[in-house]
């Protein structure tokens, strides 16, 4: 298990329902509860209606490889070991402007650091998985 990474807040209130629902592994929207936009990342007002009301809506985990980097040294402590490392954007299947940022994996327990990046391609299909990190479920990916 990693350790000393930069880990999200799961107890903020506007994003403990999506760290609630990794736990379980599911990956989860937030949605406007008045004209059901989606939105990512969570925040408390819709952008589209300027709603205060939301909902949160499960996703098939699947996406595509939207975009990616590959972070060099320096970076910080925690990270400087495991560079180079992938970092992608993926594109959610049920709405493709709806992204996450993770890593490309070959399991849940793979370090983010065992896919040649030189192996990813822009456009290819990929679903999520859960890494338990201290006391988080980071959502990462594999190839589909």
């Amino acid at each position: 298990m990693e350790s000393g990474l930069l880990l999200p807040d799961v107890e903020d209130p506007d994003a403990a329902p999506f760290w609630a629902g990794t736990a379980r592994g599911e990956l989860l929207v937030q949605a406007c509860g008045k004209c059901g936009a989606w939105r990512m990342p969570p925040r408390p007002m819709c952008p589209a209606c300027r709603s205060l009301e939301s909902t949160w809506i499960a996703t098939s985990g699947r996406g595509t490889v939207w975009s990616f980097v590959v972070p060099h040294p320096p970076l910080l402590p925690a990270y400087a070991e495991l560079a180079p490392y992938n970092a992608i954007v993926v594109a959610l299947e049920e709405d493709p402007t709806i992204r996450f940022v993770g890593n490309l994996v070959t399991s849940p327990e793979g370090p983010i650091d065992e896919v040649d990046p030189a192996s990813i391609e822009i456009g290819e299909p990929v679903r999520v998985v859960f890494a338990p990190v201290e006391d988080v479920h980071l959502p990462r990916w594999v190839r589909a």
